[in-house]
Order: structure tokens, then C-alpha cells, then sequence
């Protein structure tokens, strides 16, 4: 066995933004994208537009450093600094993994001294309990990545029907191995996804843990009333010496549920109420960002990441006309990113993109093979339209049906129109969007979204979006792009162990996919958080593009 360290070094290193502060003029104040010493006490309000929070880290897709890191730890998490590439760290695990000489084979020791709220100790039974209820039928919509990586996952069906994963193995207590179906260089990262998190047997039906879990992270869930409010309180049972990152600084985190952005933004701006103690967890809204950079006092609590989720437009190539090449390379030279950046708030929201890897990703090589500018290239959009010969009806435009949304997918609509393109929207809430866009059936010819990788590799950017593994089936490829050349490269990157190695067949194969046009890159977002005057330590790192839930603290 051989100690597995390179390659999160590797990628740490290599997390580099185009510019160093994530907005250097909005971030320059005492209370901006900076760290200090954490007070202890007080009420955190995070309000967030969802009508419910689901604690249940086995249906989970939520990011290291947001909601259920309050309550749930895993074998490794992520360290996120303030202008600092994002780092893999031991979590519950004593060091970020050791790899057999094959690549196949990882071993995770617990460290000593970890209990559940109850004061039972954890184990790695619990770990790899948890682990397996997340291939249950019964607990659906979280991350998938371990799935198809541990040997066996394919068929398992989870541990409801009684069955284990051989695959994964406790010696004893403190061990836990993992044999995988192929070399994966990035396993360090996955076993930091919430299904990692340790989940006592006999303690989880299905329909009702996410709402009173057993809490193994600094917090403990006390209500969870949905549309109204989940209030977290301190798990006296978490030991402070074992956690790298947490730094639990309010006695309350309470999740206000159900809440307008645009009404929670301008509570957040007049600095009222329980906004005072708080922040969004939704980005503030493109109508009011202008509202805040002219309001000094509102400006200083404003925090914006650097450039990091992709914003697409998707084209469906299964669709009659959109399966010729000449037709979506056209619509890449038609699209006008300037009119669509500015109905998402203009510069502020985010840079051109013109790549699938995106800033921050180690690997990334920046080309363009569509140099239209940012208003777009009429002409060339029609000449390649007219090579094809393709008579294309009216396509639809599947988006969500914000406000901010509705407007950019107009500004698609509009440039589209300039080349004899009709464009129908059809505007449905996150639910259904997600729903129409990854089902079997595949019902629109453009789908509007954006993607942030759930970790900071290519893989992230490249595997759940353009595999073909990916089409339908609840999966991430809405496009519907297949094209086993593409395959075989992502394939190969996945199991190159060497970081460097991988990031080059990474970069080949974002290449190769923009050759053939499946999307249209838009945008690289820039998210800005609003917190009220009362919070500290809000910060937003080079990765990901959203605050460190876990960080945040009041003043004393």
C-alpha cells in the first residue's frame, strides 16, 4: 500500500482563478471575504427559498461546506480558505486515504474519540451502513458518483432487502476499505459526498430520518417544520479537537424555509429584523444587485465569488435538427452572451465562457472554437444554417421560471430570432425542470441551466454532463450526447491516478466536445451573497462558488 498525498496536493495547486481575490471591490472591508476569530454564541438565521430541508445525507446533493456539514460529518471534508485554492482534509478519517499499488483499493482509518449526538461511538460500521442505503430505491436524488466507482454497486440494491456491499469492508472498528471497479484518482474527494456520512442501523426509516437524524457534526437537529423553519442546536457530544474545519461558532442555526429571495434580499439590505443575523442562501437577485452596489452600507456586506459555475444552453442532439452538427455549431455563433449576461445582472454575475472545465478546476486550457464575441456572429450563424439545409420548427426552450431566469432565456429567445430561429419557452419550477430535463423521454430541444462541479476536478465538469452513461434515468446529461470517443477519453482520465496526466486527457476531451456542439457555453457565474451586519467570517473561497455555512459566526 502506498500513502495516497500527491494528488490533492496536485489539485490544491492547481486551483487557480483568473483573478486572485474573488471581488477585490466589494471585498475590501473589515467584514468582507475574510477570516477571523470565531465568537461563540447567538442565533444564525440562514434563509433559504426552499419549502423543505431534508437532513438525510443519503438523498443529499448538497456541496462539503453547506447545509448538512452542520450536522453530518464523513470520512474527509474540505478546507476552504478566503482567496485560497479548496483543499481535502481528513474529516472523520485519521489522513485523506491510503491507495493500493493498483489504484484500487483505498483504506480509511477512523480517528479516536468520535460519538452520535446519543453517545454512542462511530464506528465504521455506520459508515458503511450509510454508505449503502444510498443505493436504496427508497432514498433517491443524491450524488451517484460512488455508485458506479465501488465494486458491486451496479447490482446492489441497498440494505433494506437485507443485503450488504462486500465491496466494502470493516476489519474492525477504526478500518474501513473500499475496492473499486477501476483506479480513481479522485476518491478522496467522493468519500467527502454526504452518502460518506455515518448513519447508525435501525435509526433511519426511510420517509422520516432527513427530519431528525443522528447527528454526528456540531449540530443536532431540534424541529424541522416544513415551510416554516429547522432549528439546529449544539451537539454536545462533538469533540472540537477532531474537527479540522468546523468552528460551530452560534449556539443556534436556524433554516427560516420558504422565503422570497427577492424579500430576503431586501431585509438583508436594510439590515432588519433577524436579517441582522444572518444570510442568504440564495444569491442575490439580479434586479437588486445594482440596488446594493449603490447603497454603501449594503455594499459592504455584499461578498462575490470568483467566476465558477458553468451557465449552458443545452441542445437535445436526439431531436430532429438539432442532431446536425452545422445547426448547433450555428447556434454557438448566434447566441448573444451580452444581452444574456446583462438580464443576470450584467458584469457582476459572471465572465464569457467559451469551456466546459471551468476556473478553478485543475487542467483547464482556455480556447474559444467559436469566436463569435460576446454579441454574437449573425452572418456565420446564417451561412452554417444554410449549408445544413436543415428546416427547423419552432424549438423549445425548457427553463426555470424565476424571474432572472425567464429574462436570460428570452435573451435567448431574441438572438435566436436574428438568424430565423423560433423560440418557444416553456418556463416550470426547479422540481419539474429537473424532472423534464433528466427523465428517459427527453421532451425539449433547448434546456437553459447551469452546472457547479460537486468537487474540484474535470471530472466534475465533464463525466455527468457528457458521458453517455449519463442520458435520462434522473442523470445530468441533457443534452443527450453520446459519443463513445468521448467516452473512452473520459474513461481513461477517470482512472489515471498521476493528476497531471488526467488533467491533460481532461482537457482533450472538453475539446473534443465543443467540436461536435452539444452546448453553448454562456457564462462562467459569479454568485453575491448578502449577510446582515451582525455575521462575521461569511466567506466564499476560489472553490466553490457559494459561503462556508460551517465558518460563519456572530459577533459577540
Amino acid at each position: 500500500m502506498k500513502r495516497f498525498g500527491l494528488l490533492a496536493a496536485t489539485l490544491a495547486l492547481g486551483l487557480v482563478l483568473t483573478g486572485c481575490n474573488a471581488n477585490p471591490e466589494l471585498n475590501d472591508d473589515s467584514q468582507g471575504n475574510t477570516l477571523g476569530e470565531t465568537q461563540k454564541g447567538g442565533t444564525l438565521n440562514i434563509f433559504s427559498e426552499d419549502p423543505d430541508i431534508d437532513f438525510d445525507p443519503g438523498k443529499s446533493q448538497g456541496l462539503a461546506i453547506t447545509s448538512l456539514s452542520l450536522v453530518h460529518r464523513r470520512l474527509t471534508t474540505w478546507d476552504i480558505q478566503p482567496d485560497q485554492p479548496g483543499e481535502v482534509v481528513p474529516d472523520l478519517a485519521t489522513d485523506t486515504g491510503t491507495v493500493s499499488d493498483d489504484g484500487r483499493t483505498w483504506t480509511f482509518t477512523l480517528k479516536d474519540g468520535l460519538k452520535f449526538e446519543n453517545g454512542d461511538p462511530i464506528t465504521t460500521a455506520d459508515i458503511k451502513y450509510g454508505i449503502e442505503r444510498s443505493f436504496s430505491t427508497e432514498l433517491s436524488g443524491g450524488l451517484s458518483y460512488h455508485k458506479g466507482l465501488i465494486e458491486g454497486g451496479d447490482d446492489y440494491a441497498g440494505p433494506f432487502t437485507g443485503d450488504d456491499l462486500a465491496s466494502i469492508e470493516t476489519p474492525d472498528e477504526k478500518t474501513i476499505v473500499f475496492r473499486l471497479n477501476s483506479t480513481f484518482g479522485d476518491f478522496p474527494w467522493i468519500v467527502s459526498m454526504p452518502a460518506f456520512s455515518p448513519v447508525p442501523e435501525g435509526s433511519d426509516d426511510p420517509g422520516t430520518y432527513g427530519l431528525d437524524p443522528v447527528a454526528s457534526g456540531p449540530y443536532k437537529v431540534e424541529s424541522n417544520q416544513s415551510g416554516a423553519e429547522a432549528v439546529l442546536t449544539r451537539n454536545d457530544q462533538w469533540n472540537e479537537e477532531t474537527d479540522p474545519v468546523r468552528t460551530a461558532g452560534p449556539d443556534q442555526v436556524v433554516f427560516k424555509l420558504g422565503q422570497d429571495a427577492s424579500v430576503t434580499s431586501q431585509a438583508l439590505i436594510s439590515d432588519s429584523g433577524d436579517a441582522k443575523n444572518g444570510f442568504s442562501a440564495s444569491f442575490v437577485p439580479a434586479s437588486q444587485l445594482a440596488q446594493v452596489q449603490n447603497d454603501p452600507n449594503a455594499q459592504s456586506r455584499l461578498v462575490t465569488s470568483g467566476p465558477g459555475a458553468l451557465s449552458y444552453l443545452a441542445m437535445n442532439t436526439e431531436r430532429e435538427g438539432l442532431k446536425d452538427l452545422k445547426v448547433r455549431q450555428a447556434i454557438n455563433y448566434a447566441v448573444d452572451k451580452n444581452t444574456y449576461r446583462i438580464a443576470g445582472g450584467g458584469e457582476i454575475s459572471g465572465d464569457y465562457a467559451t469551456t466546459l472545465i471551468t476556473p478553478g478546476i485543475p487542467g483547464r486550457v482556455d480556447y474559444d472554437l467559436y469566436p463569435a464575441g460576446p454579441e454574437g456572429d449573425v452572418e456565420k450563424a446564417k451561412s452554417l444554417l444554410a449549408e445544413s439545409g436543415a428546416d427547423l420548427g419552432p424549438l423549445t426552450l425548457l427553463t426555470k421560471n424565476s424571474a432572472t431566469d425567464v429574462a436570460q432565456a428570452e435573451a435567448i429567445q431574441q438572438a435566436l430570432a436574428r438568424v430565423d430561429i423560433t423560440v418557444e419557452i416553456r418556463s416550470v419550477d426547479t422540481n419539474t425542470f429537473s424532472a423534464d430535463a433528466t427523465n428517459d423521454e427527453g421532451d425539449y430541444d433547448l434546456a437553459l441551466t447551469s452546472w457547479q462541479p460537486d468537487y474540484p476536478s474535470p471530472f466534475g465538469n465533464i463525466q455527468p454532463l457528457f458521458d453517455s452513461s449519463q442520458i435520462g434515468g434522473g442523470n445530468y446529461n441533457i443534452s443527450r450526447y453520446s459519443n463513445p470517443e468521448v467516452d473512452d477519453l473520459i474513461q481513461q482520465a477517470t482512472g489515471t491516478v498521476d493528476a497531471a496526466a488526467a488533467e491533460k486527457i481532461w482537457a482533450e476531451a472538453d475539446k473534443r466536445i465543443m467540436e461536435d456542439a452539444p452546448i453553448v457555453p454562456l457564462t462562467y457565474n459569479r454568485n453575491s451573497f448578502l449577510h446582515g451586519s451582525n455575521v462575521e467570517n461569511f466567506i466564499i473561497g476560489e472553490f466553490p462558488a457559494y459561503p462556508v455555512y460551517f465558518k460563519a459566526s456572530l459577533k459577540g
